[in-house]
């Protein structure tokens, strides 16, 4: 279970690693065509198109590390000022209850949709546009990480209460 819990969290950091460099990858794209537009009165669609694509990516790379740093969405009504041990119970059932069954629908019902784009070579409806499917892949495999991701937040709360993980339950409530 701990090498699980090391593993998956040594790999979300990874992907973490890998958006916040596709951030600065949009950030000099995003430049670099503005420039060239301005300067030389050109541009492709193909570039602005890149930009969501890795956008995209950002995202769905990223996610499982805010998981994994304990800084995912929560409501505050519930968690808020309970003990670490409610927390774990809350977070636990949490992410059995609705985490995992929304990441399996949105892994299950994305796959399909990524198979008829490949199978189709699908591209973009504006001239100079990219594939489709590389982008479209990025749901299935994004919400994958996110599942294994779930499953080593499952045995952290499970062996938090069993007293043999230590996690930390502190929870800061955002700022409004």
């Amino acid at each position: 279970m701990n090498a699980y819990i090391r593993g998956m969290d040594a790999l979300s950091r990874v992907f973490g690693y890998v958006a916040s460099a596709l951030v600065l990858a949009i950030c000099l794209i995003s430049a670099g065509n503005a420039s060239i537009r301005y300067t030389f009165h050109m541009s492709s669609n193909a570039w602005l198109e890149i930009q969501w694509y890795l956008f995209s990516a950002t995202v769905f790379f990223g996610a499982p590390l805010l998981v994994t740093l304990n800084e995912h969405v929560r409501v505050d009504v519930i968690y808020g000022g309970r003990s670490g041990r409610t927390k774990a119970i809350i977070d636990l059932l949490g992410f059995i209850f609705f985490y995992m069954p929304v990441c399996a629908v949105m892994v299950w019902a994305s796959v399909r949709f990524v198979e008829q784009s490949w199978l189709e070579h699908e591209m973009s409806n504006n001239a100079g546009g990219l594939l489709r499917w590389p982008v479209k892949a990025l749901i299935p495999a994004g919400f994958g990480l996110l599942i294994l991701q779930g499953i080593a937040e499952i045995f952290k709360r499970i062996g938090y209460l069993r007293g043999v993980y230590n996690m930390d339950t502190h929870y800061e409530r955002p700022l409004q």
